[in-house]
């Protein structure tokens, strides 16, 4: 037992106190402690020496023990424990201490409860927030609904921090009509910075729990915006997958005169990489130049990552070269850039580069040297990446590395080889390995590899539409009709649905996005003659449309054309064709993979028309230019 002589109450005295000359360099001491060995001794010389009855030496000791970085609970809640009657000061540093604990943040309530038993002290404004957030970590939302029903009665209502904290309690725990009616009712200036970090609480919640609608509509309701206000929209909107809503958030800000932040670069970016949006990437690059903003780690990472997958890797080397290199991240973007663009060798000398530097390598790393090798079909090598990663770093794969390897594997016809390395797997495949191999066995008319590949999809993405299709195709390549006839009669059943292919495409910073048999557009027309001409063109030059990606026996052959000619990245291209001068390269994004009529055709045109023409489908980069791809047509 730690023995404190009594001591008088502990409150903290004011400006006018003094300490004696020794209690001061204890103080000190205390301030400047680095580890808890030494604050050991400090506490002890405290006790001999009778220092510890002084209030502002008793309250370092605890503070160190309780909130420092070497802190240890248990030993914090003896020193609280013999205080014979510690002030407010001290009960809120034990209740913040176990709030921000690990292993106990309920804790904190019970010696709340303990405070409450006593007369004196009483609790005051800053017990609360940890209190709240003690409730908040353990989703203890009973306790947190007894806790704000205290706070109401002792008038601290009105308080920006305990309000601040209630709400993320409520948000947290998904009760977002408790939440909003405690914004609505808060008695908080409108136009004040505390509220509009309440309504920032209030508009995170919405957007975790997936109602992004109502997020905006209060985001717009808002009468004053900080910036700390636009970045959280932003970066919520990117965490959704709504990319084109995140960059419209950033355009609007600007408009408001709300000048974006280094907080604000850090969460667009990922948008407009997603967006493939080079023009608008390469002003927020210079933004940042222009305004001072420090290209440290984080944002030069995100910028590298921008430029790679926004189709200019030479600009994402370009800035890599000038960025500090102790950070894999910083490498994880460039190798993971030149791998979607098919420099596979480039890939693997940076890989080497960074191990020269003493950069340890990351799994992220690894991931982008083992889909390079998968791209460019170097079996041999991509299992030396993969045993090093695991022997030479102890690193443990993951799902995505496993998927690498299945794809690798499959791509190059080794499909038995594939099945027994998903069969040894350390942990359970997804539905994301089995849609590899099943895909190479139609390719390679692998059935008996191939069916057992679709029972175990079938089994893990039971609703999954784009399974399905990939299901329906394997059947028609082995000519079984009568399979394929119950696969889209279970999809017409449970209504089921293919993931509708979507492109995006950027032309004068304006982001365009076409879905199959979308005529929203307001240039449709155009383009859609754009389209007919393209064909006309081609068929003349001797190509015909590859229609093996529909369904045999389900419709015609002219419907089928027909079909393959509106795919979503050929619109886009079309529309860059009549929106772009002659001779400048289009970037179009697409979010499903490329079909082989898609990269036939997009082959063809970029000759015919004399473009550069770059895509980016799920997995990679095309680029295509002169009749010819960057893939090889292997892909």
């Amino acid at each position: 037992m730690l023995l404190l002589a009594s001591s008088p109450t502990l409150t903290l005295p004011s400006h006018s106190s003094s300490c004696s000359s020794s209690s001061s360099s204890t103080l000190l001491d205390l301030r400047n402690c680095k580890s808890f060995s030494y604050f050991r001794q400090l506490h002890a010389i405290a006790i001999k020496t009778g220092q510890i009855t002084e209030p502002l030496v008793a309250a370092e000791v605890l503070r160190f023990a309780a909130i420092s970085s070497g802190r240890d609970l248990s030993y914090a809640l003896q020193i609280f424990d013999e205080m014979p009657e510690p002030n407010i000061f001290s009960w809120n540093t034990i209740i913040r201490a176990f709030s921000e604990s690990d292993e106990s943040p309920l804790q904190a309530v019970h010696i709340y409860i303990r405070l409450l038993h006593n007369d004196l002290p009483k609790p005051n404004r800053y017990s609360y927030p940890s209190l709240f957030k003690a409730c908040a970590r353990n989703s203890a939302i009973e306790e947190g609904t007894q806790i704000h029903c205290h706070v109401m009665k002792l008038g601290f209502f009105k308080d920006g921090f305990v309000l601040t904290n209630l709400a993320r309690l409520y948000t947290l725990s998904g009760k977002m009509e408790d939440a909003r009616k405690l914004v609505k009712r808060s008695f908080l200036q409108p136009g004040s910075e505390a509220n509009a970090v309440l309504h920032n609480i209030l508009i995170d919640g919405y957007c975790r729990l997936g109602m992004i609608s109502n997020a905006r509509k209060l985001f717009d309701e808002m009468n004053y915006k900080s910036v700390i206000s636009w970045n959280g929209m932003i970066s919520r909107y990117t965490e959704v997958g709504l990319f084109k809503e995140a960059v419209d958030v950033f355009y609007v800000m600007q408009v408001d005169g709300v000048s974006p932040n280094y907080v604000t670069l850090v969460g667009v970016l990922p948008a407009i990489s997603k967006l493939g949006a080079l023009g608008l990437g390469k002003l927020v690059h210079s933004y940042a130049a222009k305004n001072e903003i420090e290209v440290d780690d984080v944002l030069g990472s995100a910028l590298v990552d921008m430029y790679g997958k926004c189709g200019s890797i030479e600009d994402a080397i370009h800035l890599f070269e000038a960025l500090p290199k102790e950070n894999p991240v910083t490498w994880s973007a460039l190798i993971g850039g030149l791998s979607l663009h098919g420099q596979v060798q480039d890939a693997i000398h940076y890989f080497h580069m960074m191990e020269q530097a003493g950069v340890i390598p990351s799994d992220v790393v690894f991931l982008g040297v083992l889909n390079a090798c998968s791209h460019a079909g170097l079996v041999d090598e991509g299992k030396v990446y993969f045993n090093r990663m695991i022997k030479m770093y102890g690193l443990k794969p993951r799902i995505e590395h496993y998927g690498c390897m299945v794809d690798m594997l499959s791509r190059a016809g080794l499909l038995e080889e594939a099945e027994e390395l998903v069969n040894n797997m350390s942990m359970k495949p997804d539905d994301v390995i089995y849609k590899a191999l099943l895909s190479a066995c139609r390719i390679h008319g692998k059935s008996e590899v191939g069916v057992r590949a679709a029972k175990n999809l079938l089994q893990l993405a039971p609703a999954a539409g784009d399974c399905h299709v990939l299901l329906s195709n394997f059947y028609a390549s082995l000519g079984d009709w009568e399979a394929v006839a119950e696969v889209r009669l279970r999809m017409k059943k449970l209504d089921i649905r293919k993931n509708p292919g979507c492109s995006w495409i950027a032309v004068d910073g304006r982001i365009n996005e076409f879905f199959v048999e979308d005529y929203s557009h307001p240039r449709i027309r155009e383009i859609h003659l754009m389209l007919e001409e393209m064909a006309g063109k081609l068929k003349e030059e001797g190509y015909v449309s590859d229609t093996t990606g529909v369904l045999l026996k389900i419709v015609d052959e002219e419907e089928k054309d027909s079909m393959v000619l509106y795919h979503s990245e050929k619109i886009a291209v079309a529309f860059g064709l009549i929106s772009t001068k002659p001779g400048m390269p289009l970037r179009v994004i697409k979010n499903l993979r490329v079909c082989g009529d898609c990269h036939e055709f997009l082959k063809q045109v970029s000759k015919l028309y004399g473009r550069r023409i770059i895509v980016r489908d799920r997995s990679r980069f095309h680029h295509f230019e002169n009749g010819c791809c960057s893939c090889k047509d292997y892909w």
